[in-house]
Parts: C-alpha cells; sequence; structure tokens
C-alpha cells in the first residue's frame, strides 16, 4: 500500500533520513518509532509531500507520489494527523470533520458557487461522510458543540475523524498521544487498535514505545536517520542496536529513563 525506497533527505551536511526503505501492507498497523532526532518526523513530512527527498521514491499503491503536492497525494487517499494540530475554532464538531471529508471531493467552485444538483448531492455526502466519522470515533454527542470547547483528548479524536472522513487509503498518526492524560491515551490507542481491525492501514509514528508496541504488526526503528531495525514488536524490544538507540551503553544512562 506505501513504499519508501531509500529515501534521503539533508539540511545543509546533516542528514534528517538516511536511505530509509520500508514496505506497509494494505490493512498492515506499522510503528515507527527513534529516539529524539532520529527523523521520524522527517520521513512523516517527506510522505505527507510537505517535505521532497533528496533521493529515493515513496509509491502509494503502484502510484509514484514523492513529487506530488501535499493536497494531491490527500485526494489519492494519504490522511494525517499532525501531531499539535489544531481544531477550526468557532465551527462545531461537525464543521471541523466535513472539512477533511472535501480532500476526495469532485465539484468544483462554479458548480458551488451556482449551487447545481452535483454539488447539493456531495455536500449530502460530505455530510454524511463527516457523521459516519463522528460516529466511528465516539463523538456523536458531541458533534453541534464549538471544537474548542472539547478537551483535548476529545480533539485528538476529532482529528482522527477529520482525517477518517476522507475515507483514506492510508492512515498518518503523527505522535497522536502527545500531551494526553494516561486515560486519555488508553481511550485513543483503544480507538486505533479498532481502526486497525476495520482493516484500516495505519502509519504510526508515536514517543510511546509502550503504546507502539501493543498496537503494531510490525516496528520500524530510525536512528539518526537510518533504519536500524525493522520487525515483529517482539523482536524490536530484544534487539541490542534498538536498546543502545534507546538507553546508550552505559547502565548509568539507563538509570536516567
Amino acid at each position: 500500500m506505501l513504499r519508501i525506497d531509500g529515501v534521503s533527505r539533508h539540511f545543509g551536511g546533516v542528514y534528517a533520513t538516511r536511505d530509509v526503505s520500508l514496505d506497509v501492507q494494505s490493512g498492515e498497523l506499522r510503528g515507527v518509532i527513534g529516539p529524539n532526532g532520529a527523523g521520524k518526523s522527517t520521513l512523516f513530512n517527506l510522505i505527507s509531500g510537505h517535505l521532497r527527498p533528496d533521493a529515493g521514491g515513496i509509491w502509494l499503491g503502484d502510484r509514484r507520489i514523492d513529487r506530488l503536492p501535499p493536497h494531491v497525494r490527500a485526494g489519492l487517499g494519504i490522511a494525517i494527523v499532525f501531531q499539535g494540530a489544531r481544531v477550526f475554532p468557532g465551527m462545531s464538531v461537525r464543521e471541523n470533520v466535513m472539512v477533511g471529508a472535501h480532500a476526495r471531493t469532485r465539484a468544483g467552485l462554479v458548480a458551488a458557487t451556482v449551487r447545481l444538483p452535483a454539488q447539493r448531492r456531495e455536500e449530502r455526502e460530505i455530510r454524511e461522510a463527516a457523521d459516519t466519522a463522528i460516529d466511528r470515533v465516539g463523538l456523536a454527542a458531541w458533534s453541534e458543540r464549538r471544537a474548542e470547547d472539547l478537551p483535548l483528548g476529545q480533539q485528538r479524536r476529532l482529528q482522527v475523524a477529520r482525517a477518517l472522513a476522507a475515507r483514506p487509503r492510508v492512515l498518518l498518526l503523527d505522535e497522536p498521544a502527545s500531551g494526553l492524560r494516561a486515560d486519555e491515551r488508553e481511550a485513543l490507542t483503544a480507538l486505533v487498535r479498532d481502526l486497525h481491525r476495520d482493516g484500516t492501514t495505519i502509519l504510526l509514528v508515536e514517543h510511546d514505545v509502550g503504546m507502539v508496541t501493543s498496537l503494531a504488526d510490525r516496528i520500524t526503528v530510525l536512528d539518526l536517520g537510518t533504519v536500524i531495525a525493522d520487525g515483529s514488536p517482539a523482536e524490536i524490544s530484544v534487539d541490542p542496536a534498538v536498546i543502545r538507540a534507546y538507553l546508550g551503553t552505559e547502565p548509568l544512562h539507563a538509570a536516567h529513563h
């Protein structure tokens, strides 16, 4: 479903990602972990189109996408929940999520201006897609509330709903649990697990290694921009290179974590 082949990106003389390759199968939940500065955010921005790779290529299905702008990738089925993404204030939960559904619509500006039947049908479809997504993340009771009035955990669910409203082929979650309380984190973990069970293809970049280990089919580990390990959660948890990357080699270092 998503293939990243030998992708590199440098800033000045420093490689943020170097020759990174990974294949995400349809329906797979792939975790991407690594210590600070490992290149996780850069990799996400390369997939989303907010950065272009210096070398290598990215494919969605059989379509090469690494030269396409972000909105075109969104239309092809890449949906992203960015770390620290904001809600649109002054708009209801439903209106916020309807924005996400617009990523895949067809009727253009002219149709919208003159209110053609195609546009009215599309608006109805957008509302239905939004309501389905809101229901899916458990926010149906909140759909008329102003988005900014929701607690942070619910706002994060709203962002997931906004991504789902576009009916994506691949859902990218960038640090979705950051800043959440323990109970909110657990609820979000349960939601991601449910989406995966439904067959959604998910790429999860997350600081919380425990969360990733509990959810992922496979985990790719980055350190200093390169892939240092790739395997099942069980394999990753005992991999010496991974342990070294996270804890350093000195036992004292480990005590601080």
